[in-house]
């Protein structure tokens, strides 16, 4: 019934995390290690490519960045939800990554006497973001990929969507997939495996992730028993593109640009004194949907009303040369020149804070599988990711778990065996159950009319009543999806197929996502309650743990390990 496939590691995506953790693990075990990395994308079309303005990590102590000023502003970013042990793990172990990727090669942009060049970033003290152009995940990507080839024991497998994660007694077993080029079902082995499979943005019509990214990795961990953690820290980035949310890079503000409203005003001085449009996501997310609401804003299509980020006054010379793909994407998409025209954007969904719990070594609560960048949450992030730390925690979290799941492996004998009957059931669960459905329900409107619940419900600004209707409309949405059609029944690059079971998981997602939200009664970073609109520590100063039950999220708590500052009030 299904082909059955072996390997010691088994690598579930395949960015920036995935990449980092293949090289790592060989490296570690000098290339013994027989490692299978899978994405259901053709490997460099990864949603990593689109990360476009820096990596953060601490250069010049010498010029007054240190160690301890990252870490504080990591932790004073988060809402004082970061776990401090992790943030301190994780600013000691960037400059690290950042001279590592010199050394494989990749083109960082320079400074004029030939050093690494960094920019400003919101919400950060020092200007650390290490930058290729605004292309940096893209050069990242490529520079990790040409290295991945360099070991000959990492097998790719492109095309294969993975359906679900096989465990045995808290042990992980493997997982099966479908390889999308051929529709047959296989069984991958592993004694280990990383989750890195990215986040959940796609829950929310207006976003800049790519269409494929999809919470895949985090619904499948979700359903295995491991608990998803603080999802309903949701980030949105301050300027995604009207009308498409195309990612607008907050490189764009640190090499000078202004928020505009429609009375010509740059209005962020009104909400961050101190920081501007400098200020951390979560508050100019903010300060740009009042500025909206109050009429201050322009009249965008389908609601999406936008205020101006202008670069014109930054002059030609450096809008090509320090944000080159800004300016082409513009022209493409809006048909506008950043150097003669100010660029309409809004707040748009970018990324989830939240992810599979994980410890600071990236481990989960089942014995042999680890989880790393978006799809992970070590706790890094609290309620609110600064700009420029997700790409570096990718590479941290990747060389961490690739190390770790690597020892792992060389310490293991043979993988578990495979219960028989698990992989029976997943191949009738889709091939008999979800390919023979025949309801009445439109599976593209299900997913339309999610995309809508969340942007109209869970957005920068909620409330209770407000994602208590959103919380019922995914439950109303649950139970119409078990009456969709499949109309495909092709096995060859089967969509139809693939875009049912990814619904399914972010249905899944949803429903974890609001409830934490709706529960959570105050206003931290990202997760803003206009009827709790006060941080509440006493009460709130904890993770959400989300569990899945066949009743839907059954919610639990643990402590913020607190190691070093207490919190205080956010002001910038």
């Amino acid at each position: 019934m299904a082909d059955v496939f072996t390997h010691d590691l088994i690598i579930f995506g395949a960015g920036l995390a995935g990449l980092r953790a293949a090289i790592e693990a060989s490296r570690v075990t000098q290339g013994d290690l027989d490692i299978a990395l899978i994405s259901k994308n053709q490997l460099m079309r990864a949603h990593s490519v689109a990360a476009e303005g820096g990596t953060a990590a601490m250069l010049r102590p010498e010029d007054g960045d240190s160690f301890e000023l990252h870490a504080w502003d990591t932790v004073y970013g988060s809402d004082f939800l970061a776990d401090q042990d992790v943030v301190d793990r994780f600013v000691r172990a960037m400059p690290g990554e950042i001279m590592q990727l010199e050394h494989w090669g990749i083109p960082w942009t320079r400074r004029p006497d030939g050093h690494i060049a960094q920019r400003p970033f919101g919400g950060h003290s020092y200007p650390r973001a290490v930058l290729a152009q605004d292309k940096t995940g893209f050069f990242e990507m490529q520079t990790l990929y040409d290295n991945v080839n360099r070991h000959q024991k990492v097998k790719h497998y492109n095309e294969h969507y993975i359906t679900t994660i096989l465990t045995e007694g808290n042990r992980f077993c493997g997982l099966c997939a479908i390889d999308m080029t051929t529709g047959k079902f296989k069984v991958i082995r592993g004694k280990a495996l990383i989750i890195a499979a990215g986040g959940a943005g796609t829950l929310f019509g207006f976003t800049t992730y790519s269409q494929t990214v999809t919470g895949d990795g985090m619904a499948l961990a979700y359903r295995a028993g491991i608990p998803l953690e603080d999802m309903e820290f949701l980030q949105f980035h301050p300027t995604g593109l009207v009308p498409s949310g195309i990612l607008i890079t907050e490189a764009c503000r640190g090499e000078g640009g202004y928020l505009i409203n429609n009375k010509g005003e740059r209005f962020m001085h009104k909400y961050a004194p101190s920081k501007g449009e400098l200020a951390p996501r979560d508050l100019v997310s903010r300060s740009e949907m009042i500025e909206i609401e109050e009429g201050r804003g322009f009249e965008g299509p389908n609601g999406l009303d936008y205020v101006h980020l202008d670069l014109r006054h930054l002059g030609a010379k450096k809008i090509n040369e320090q944000l080159p793909l800004i300016r082409e994407v513009c022209i493409e998409f809006n048909d506008l020149d950043p150097i003669k025209e100010p660029i309409p954007c809004r707040p748009v969904a970018h990324y989830s804070m939240g992810g599979i719990e994980t410890d600071i070594d990236g481990k989960t609560r089942i014995d042999g599988i680890w989880a790393a960048g978006e799809a992970g949450c070590s706790s890094l992030h609290g309620a609110n990711r600064l700009g420029s730390n997700s790409t570096a925690e990718c590479l941290v979290w990747g060389k961490i778990t690739g190390e770790k799941a690597g020892q792992y492996c060389k310490e293991t004998g043979a993988a578990a065996e495979i219960p028989e009957g698990k992989v029976d059931a997943e191949h009738k669960r889709i091939f008999e159950d979800l390919m023979g459905k025949k309801g009445e329900e439109n599976l593209y409107e299900i997913r339309r009319e999610l995309r809508t619940c969340m942007d109209d419900h869970v957005g920068v600004f909620r409330t209770g009543e407000q994602l208590s209707k959103g919380l019922e409309k995914v439950k109303s949405l649950r139970k119409r999806f078990a009456n969709i059609c499949i109309d495909d029944k092709n096995s060859v690059y089967n969509t139809n197929l693939y875009h049912a079971l990814e619904t399914d998981n972010l249905l899944d997602l949803a429903e974890a996502m609001v409830l934490g939200a709706v529960t959570r009664e105050e206003s931290r970073g990202g997760h803003a309650r206009r009827d709790f609109p006060k941080r509440d520590d006493d009460k709130w100063q904890r993770h959400t743990l989300a569990f899945r039950t066949d009743d839907g999220p059954r919610l639990d708590y643990k402590p913020v390990t607190v190691t070093t500052w207490k919190p205080v009030e956010r002001k910038y």
